[in-house]
């Protein structure tokens, strides 16, 4: 897919998303994101597991074609993204339940800005983690545009894993690039990574509260400490001044060793 990137229509999509405020180089990045869903086939199970799919892609495809705003193009783009991510779903009532006791969230898509703005902190040797992946959908893109060692994906449910796999089929990622551990996040260490992301997948309260301690300890206890991307964060509160915040828009929030 290389060729895409460097197309006319990639340059054209970027020059919208950069007139609707983007950044440069991030709208470059959600050019190429745009193209690489416009140009794969259809996913496997598509009926199953991704009913409106063609939908969705086509109406993107539409706003495309027509030269819509770049806000509008990315509105379509977020909603195939989302409909991929699969909200919500494949969870059994007693995975549910233990996300509900702990105050995770069900899979929810963290967005496109820590995709968008991971590229600077991704290196070809490094391993980067997903507390809580979901589908691992958004750590699959990092590997489309940023491929590195391995990406370890930690998720309780081996449903969304096995769908998870067949997506790192589809995206065309290397199956030695992507580790799964099917596991609830609490009993999962933090150490050996260079990249985390996590979307609060716990409440800082209770078993919540003894995972962001442990989390803090074994991320600042490392040489380098990793950076790490947080969607509703909970982890600011326990780290010291090893760490220090370099983006934060309310919804992400970015830290990295001082």
């Amino acid at each position: 897919m290389d060729g895409i990137f460097s197309s006319s229509a990639g340059v054209q999509l970027a020059r919208g998303f950069v007139a609707d405020g983007r950044d440069p180089e991030e709208a470059e990045r959600l050019a190429r994101l745009n193209l690489i869903f416009l140009a794969l086939p259809n996913p496997a199970d598509i009926t199953a597991l991704f009913p409106r799919f063609d939908e969705l892609r086509a109406r993107l495809e539409t706003v495309v074609t027509h030269k819509g705003s770049g806000e509008e193009i990315e509105e379509a783009f977020l909603g195939l993204y989302a409909h991929v991510h699969l909200n919500e779903a494949h969870y059994t009532s007693k995975e549910r339940r233990r996300m509900d006791e702990a105050g995770g969230y069900w899979n929810h898509a963290g967005g496109l800005s820590p995709v968008l703005k991971a590229e600077p902190w991704i290196k070809p040797d490094t391993v980067s983690a997903d507390f809580g992946a979901g589908n691992g959908l958004q750590r699959l893109l990092l590997q489309l545009l940023y491929p590195h060692a391995k990406t370890v994906q930690i998720e309780i449910s081996s449903r969304m894993a096995d769908i998870g796999e067949s997506l790192r089929d589809w995206l065309g990622v290397a199956e030695d690039r992507v580790e799964w551990i099917i596991d609830d996040v609490l009993n999962v260490s933090a150490t050996g990574y260079d990249f985390i992301y996590l979307y609060r997948p716990v409440r800082p309260e209770g078993a919540g509260r003894g995972f962001y301690t442990r989390f803090a300890s074994e991320v600042e206890g490392e040489d380098p400490p990793p950076v790490i991307f947080s969607i509703a964060d909970c982890l600011r509160d326990f780290l010291s001044e090893r760490y220090e915040v370099f983006y934060g828009d309310g919804h992400l929030t970015c830290f990295k060793p001082r």
